[in-house]
This record gives structure tokens, sequence and C-alpha cells, in this order.
């Protein structure tokens, strides 16, 4: 056996151990919400990989509650911002109060000071109160004034939009979904999962959890999920894929260039290897497989590549881009 087949099964060892609180969560969530696991092991992955996340859905589909259940079963702060069009910036990271007795500024702080940041319904507010959120998201600082504060970890904002309504709605810029490291689509669920939904709604003790886990549980998770072992190889597809959004005609995909407008950023790259390796560490996991790379690569991306006119006339999807770039790759 080698130091680095050794190494790898320490890693291995580590992540079942640490993992273990991850079961204990869903388990406590599950009490609350029927089905819509895709969902709740994104929300996981954003939580161990130190992101945030956006999920976009039709009304009823258990967006908030979920989010809500999550903090709940975690012991964290949690606050809930209801976007809508006459929010202001200071509606969100506060402000300066004049104190008469003092004669002096203070500064107010506002419901960005969370673990948890529930910002429902995002797209209902104005550019300038979607930009409040920047600062927050990739420094993981608040400016208010002259004060600028840290945020305490673990530091997290779920979105929620809706995709089906465009009156009063300001849809997000591209810079913006950029810093989400996930998009996830929210669908309905199975119709014995519904009649199941509609008996527990009708129980009295419905929605309550129990805490399972803590700040230190995710904070030590989050330090072994980046220890999880990816070998070259892995590395190599997470960046052929990422490229091939930016110069599809390089990876034989000339069909696809005149309909992506621009590609993934480099934090497409980051996001896409953190986030394999949040899915490997949920399967309890110490090392990446190319599974866990296609299981993930959608959420990622599909927030991070524009469409041209073209596409939009033709009626292709970021999705569709993502199938084609995917079955056209190598995997390792």
């Amino acid at each position: 056996m080698t130091y680095e087949q050794t190494d790898i099964k320490a890693i291995n060892d580590k992540v079942k151990e640490k993992s273990a609180f991850v079961d204990l969560l869903k388990m406590e969530i599950n009490r609350v919400i029927v089905g819509q696991e895709q969902m709740i092991d994104r929300l996981l992955i954003a939580l161990l990989g130190k992101g945030h996340i956006l999920l976009e859905g039709v009304p009823g589909l258990a967006k908030t509650l979920a989010i809500k259940t999550l903090a709940d079963a975690i012991d964290v702060s949690f606050s809930r911002i209801q976007f809508t069009p006459d929010l202001l910036p200071s509606d969100v990271i506060g402000t300066l109060i004049y104190n008469v007795e003092t004669n002096k500024f203070e500064v107010k702080k506002g419901p960005i000071f969370a673990n948890f940041v529930l910002a429902d319904e995002i797209n209902r507010a104005p550019a300038k109160v979607q930009s409040a959120l920047l600062e927050a998201m990739q420094e993981r600082q608040v400016t208010i004034g002259e004060h600028t504060f840290r945020l305490e970890d673990p530091f997290m904002v779920l979105a929620t939009q809706n995709p089906i309504e465009q009156v009063g709605t300001y849809p997000l810029p591209e810079a913006q979904t950029d810093r989400f490291m996930l998009k996830t689509i929210i669908t309905y669920p199975k119709q014995d999962e519904e009649r199941l939904i509609v008996r527990r709604n009708m129980e009295e003790n419905f929605g309550r959890v129990s805490k399972v886990a803590s700040k230190d549980d995710v904070l030590e998770a989050r330090r072994v999920v980046r220890e999880i072992y990816t070998d070259p190889k892995i590395e190599q597809y997470v960046l052929d894929i990422i490229f091939a959004t930016r110069y599809p005609e390089k990876y034989g995909l000339d069909e696809l260039k005149p309909l992506i407008a621009y590609g993934a950023s480099p934090r497409g790259s980051i996001n896409l290897l953190m986030a394999a390796k949040g899915h490997a560490f949920l399967n309890h996991r110490g090392f990446t497989v190319p599974e866990d790379v296609l299981s993930m690569v959608h959420d990622v991306l599909r927030h991070r590549i524009g469409l041209t006119y073209e596409a939009e006339a033709e009626n292709i999807t970021t999705d569709d881009i993502i199938n084609k770039i995917v079955n056209s790759v190598q995997i390792p």
C-alpha cells in the first residue's frame, strides 16, 4: 500500500466519522419536508461548501419551509427578509441611528447579521437592494457608514424566487447570480408524497423539529470537506466542462458557439469542484468520483452560462447546453 493510498484511507475514515451528523440532520428535516431529497441535499452541500444557494420554483413547494427547518435543526441564528419593491438597502444591512442622549450616531444592525439569511422572493426587490447582499455574500462582511463588521461563521444566504411571475419583479443580474454557489430548480412532489404532505399538515405538532447539530459540527465538516481527495483526472474533467462553456468549438461542439453569449467564470470551476466534494461527503466518501461532478454540474452551471438571442428564439435553455457538454466531454 502506497503513502497516497494510506492517506486516502485516513481521509475516508475521517469523513465517515464527521459526516454522521448529516444523516441525523436529514432525518430531522424529513419529519417536516416530504420528498424533495434533491433540494435538501443541495441545501446541505451549499452549507458544507461555504456557499450560497438560490432556489427557484412555483409557490407552495416548501422552499421557505425547508430553509427554516434546516435552520431549526442546527443551533444557529436565522433571519428572514421578505423582498418587496419598496424595500431599502438599510432594511437589509442596517443603518446609522441618531441617539439624542449621547448626541452620536449609533449602528443599528439589520437582519443580515445572522448565520442563515433567507432572502425570500429575492427578485421582487430592485437592484439597489439585491446589491446590498453582494458584500456580505462575497466578503463575509458588512459596511455601515464608517464601520465594517465581520459576519459570524457559518454564514449563508438562501434565496428563493418565483419563475412564473414577471410583473413587479427585477431579474437578478448575472454578476449577482454568479455569487450563488448553486441554483436549484424545485419541481412538484409525486402524488403519494403529496398525500403524505396533506396528512402531516393536519397534525397539531406539524413543523416542530429538534436541534440535532451545532455550529461546531458544521465548521468541522467544512474543514473535512476541503480535505476530500480529488484525483488530477477529476480536476481536469471539471476544467474541461468549464472550458467547453467558453470555447465549445475546441471540444467538437461547434453548434453551441452561436448559442452561448458567455461561459462560466472561474467561480464555476471552484464551486463545481467544491460541490463535488460536498456530494462525496454526503455519501460518506473521502474521495470524489465523476458521478459527484455529474450530479452537481447543472446546479452549479445553469446560472453561469449566458444565452444568445438565437438560443432564446429556439427555446434552448442552459440545461440543454450543459447536457450537450457533459455528453461530449470525456469522462475519466
